[in-house]
């Protein structure tokens, strides 16, 4: 039904700035949240952030005060400005949304429905 489309991926120094982008393409759906996830090899996926709609912001404490969420709700994309990057920070980043209602933003990976393919992010030192 939905998918999503991520860009913004890249080879990146420490200490520099990435911009991610994801928008769902196909019809148009109420999406309730917009968030993303990181998995960096041999760990499990994690949280990093997510913008709920009505008005919620979480971010995990590894990026707090460096990431930046943001969404377009007209465009129905989420972006994440990532500045002050470290090479911790080099992982598969997802694009995950969700049709599910809830208040307030979650972090766990099972109330998304939508998932992006991931796009690469390398920091290097």
């Amino acid at each position: 039904q939905v998918q999503l489309v991520e860009s913004g991926g890249g080879l990146v120094q420490a200490g520099g700035s990435l911009r991610l982008s994801c928008a769902p393409s196909g019809r148009t759906v109420s999406l309730y949240g917009m968030g993303w996830f990181r998995q960096a090899p041999g760990k499990d996926r994690e949280f990093v952030a997510a913008y709920w709609s009505g008005g919620s912001i979480i971010y995990s404490d590894s990026v707090k005060g460096r990431f930046t969420i943001s969404r377009d709700s007209a465009k129905n994309t989420v972006y994440l400005q990532m500045s002050s990057l470290k090479p911790e920070d080099t992982a598969v980043y997802y694009c995950a949304t969700s049709t599910y209602y809830s208040r307030t933003a979650s972090t766990g990976d099972g109330d998304y429905n939508y998932w992006g393919q991931g796009t690469q992010v390398t920091v290097s030192s």
